[in-house]
């Protein structure tokens, strides 16, 4: 296959999703403004103690992303799915575990960037330090990748599904919990002056595996959804 056919096919995807979702800046929006919302609610809900919210802040910040994250699954494929899209793009000459990728890599600009970004500033709130924020970022910036990439399957599966959206967090809350526990290990762990090197490797390690296998399964789900 023409590497250059794959590679434009592949900019071609991302553009046209970024597009889209520019076309929805609202969905976009509720997405950010649940994650302020919640992470600026638990200082009002639990205790305004500094010591209390800093011990609490990684925990807080990455629940928060985890659920924000799951906002907009259900509208990773489902527009496809509607207006026959999908459909042309199982016909394509490219791999579709590509083009799921290009999709998948698109919402995450849309739907977890943001929350990377968007992290300092609500860390700084729940009195994280320098260290601990930057360190949130970078745990953020491993693990919401994998959420939109283990995400991108359960909406594949419960494509077309009555009360999908439901069916999706059955599916994928399980599978975000080992990176729910890392992210937020490593962040407590250099806040407790431990080594927290071990946290980020298998972060990075979920990554490469989600990278690998779960374009595949996403693949292979909307074949079996769209037939």
């Amino acid at each position: 296959m023409n590497q250059s056919s794959l590679s434009g096919m592949w900019r071609a995807m991302v553009s046209r999703d970024l597009t889209l979702a520019m076309r929805r800046r609202a969905d976009v929006l509720t997405t950010l403004f649940f994650f302020i919302i919640v992470v600026s609610l638990f200082p009002l809900g639990v205790s305004p103690e500094m010591e209390l919210l800093r011990s609490i802040a990684p925990g807080v910040i990455w629940v928060a992303a985890l659920l924000a994250s799951m906002l907009s699954l259900g509208r990773l494929f489902s527009d496809d799915f509607q207006d026959g899209t999908l459909e042309q793009m199982l016909l394509l000459p490219q791999p579709l575990s590509v083009l799921v990728l290009a999709k998948v890599f698109a919402h995450w600009l849309v739907s977890g960037l943001p929350l990377v970004l968007l992290s300092p500033l609500l860390g700084m709130q729940l009195g994280l330090d320098s260290d601990g924020i930057v360190l949130m970022m970078v745990t953020l910036l491993l693990g919401t990748p994998v959420l939109s990439l283990i995400g991108a399957v359960g909406a594949a599966l419960t494509l077309g599904v009555r009360g999908g959206g439901v069916l999706v967090s059955l599916l994928v809350l399980p599978l975000y919990i080992p990176v729910l526990i890392f992210g937020t290990g490593a962040v407590d762990a250099a806040t407790s002056g431990m080594d927290y090197e071990g946290h980020l490797s298998l972060l990075g390690a979920f990554l490469v595996l989600s990278v690998v296998l779960t374009p595949l399964g996403t693949a292979a789900a909307l074949r079996i959804s769209v037939e």
